[in-house]
């Protein structure tokens, strides 16, 4: 049987490099449903060239009823066919409702959370790429969980310690380590000043530009450690990140009894969006698995205290709970945009992240409108605080 993938944040990276996956699988799945954020040019350039029974654009900067209209109109022309959704809340609508095996969830950000939801309530798989859906409703995907849905990572890091974990209960692990390549700014003189194309010019992953930013302040390792403790069960005692620069290794697991389990691969985001759609089979790849001489000479470090500032302030954030992940990943997202738009430069970044931490008063999660309360809240904090 062939399955049926909806793909939200069809534009961005994961969505394009799930789709070239989906060609590759031609007669294992195919893609019956398309969303993306505000790219509406790419939407229809994919729906024109797919074909789709479901298009979405989250339309965020479209609040003009006359923009909605168009974007309808655009997409009505190459799907004359399809189920058609614009506006606020239309990835999860669509995610939700349309006749669906599994939902890839690529939305960047915390609006991703809705859609990773609806999809978890409608019993489907979620290959979960949205990391803020398990950093800020961690709570909330557990309840959902419980009406028959089933969450596969991801995420190259998780998918890897999926794999190394093999199902053993949390209890049998000594440490689930992540590793960080350290980003474009591990040997930086002065990364509180670097520019936006230094921080851009990762040297392993191809990403998004909000992740590659997070990815050179690793505040993008703190919330995978977030993640993971919520994915596995697991306690922060259990849990470690170290930098490998050469990216081969994901994940480490170590074993109570001594035994240590590790995860090499391609540092290619086609794997685990694949593998996340085949679990628990394995499928041939698009890229080589690496023979021994490729793990030759490589490096491990430990991550200093104090050397990577906003990934200790994420790691003190994940282990307080409640609101706080939830009110950093919002103030993370509004400062990095004004550290992309050039209003501010990184160093801001980590200061903005501390001022709004400060300020914030952790409560425990009851509810997606308190959630959205305070992503509001830290979005304005933040904003507040970069106008300063």
């Amino acid at each position: 049987m062939t399955n049926r993938v909806v793909v939200l944040g069809a534009t961005g990276s994961i969505g394009r490099q799930t789709l070239d996956v989906s060609w590759r699988h031609r007669d294992r799945f195919r893609i019956v449903a398309l969303a993306a954020g505000s790219d509406l040019d790419g939407l229809v350039a994919l729906a024109r060239e797919c074909g789709q029974r479901g298009v979405a654009l989250q339309a965020l900067g479209l609040e003009r009823a006359a923009d909605a209209s168009r974007a309808r109109d655009a997409l009505a022309s190459v799907c004359p066919a399809a189920r058609i959704e614009v506006g606020a809340g239309s990835a999860a609508r669509l995610a939700g409702e349309c006749a669906a095996d599994a939902v890839v969830n690529g939305i960047v950000g915390a609006a991703g959370l809705d859609a990773s939801l609806a999809t978890l309530a409608a019993g489907r798989r979620l290959a979960l790429a949205n990391k803020e859906t398990l950093v800020i409703g961690a709570e909330l995907v557990q309840r959902a969980l419980a009406s028959g849905g089933e969450l596969i990572p991801v995420d190259s890091e998780h998918s890897a310690a999926l794999l190394c974990l093999g199902g053993r209960p949390a209890s049998e692990v000594a440490r689930l380590t992540l590793t960080a390549s350290g980003g474009p700014l591990r040997d930086h003189r002065n990364w509180r000043q670097a520019s936006v194309a230094e921080v851009l010019a990762h040297p392993v992953w191809a990403m998004g530009r909000r992740i590659t930013v997070d990815s050179a302040l690793l505040v993008n390792k703190a919330l995978e450690l977030i993640e993971a403790r919520a994915l596995f069960g697991l306690d922060w005692s259990q849990l470690d990140a170290v930098i490998h620069p050469q990216a081969r290794f994901h994940a480490l697991v170590a074993f109570r009894d001594g035994a240590l389990v590790a995860q090499a691969a391609a540092a290619d985001m086609r794997l685990p969006i694949q593998l996340a759609l085949s679990w628990p089979e394995h499928w041939e790849g698009p890229v080589p698995p690496l023979a021994a001489p490729d793990l030759a000479r490589l490096d491990f470090e430990a991550i200093a205290p104090g050397r990577f500032p906003a990934f200790d302030l994420g790691v003190a954030v994940g282990k307080a709970g409640g609101t706080a992940p939830c009110a950093y990943n919002a103030a993370d997202e509004e400062a990095v945009a004004a550290f992309l738009d050039g209003r501010i430069p990184l160093g801001r970044v980590v200061e903005i992240l501390e001022q709004v931490m400060a300020a914030h008063d952790r409560e425990a999660v009851s509810s997606r409108a308190q959630l959205a309360a305070v992503d509001e809240w830290a979005r304005r904090a933040a904003r507040e605080r970069v106008a300063a």
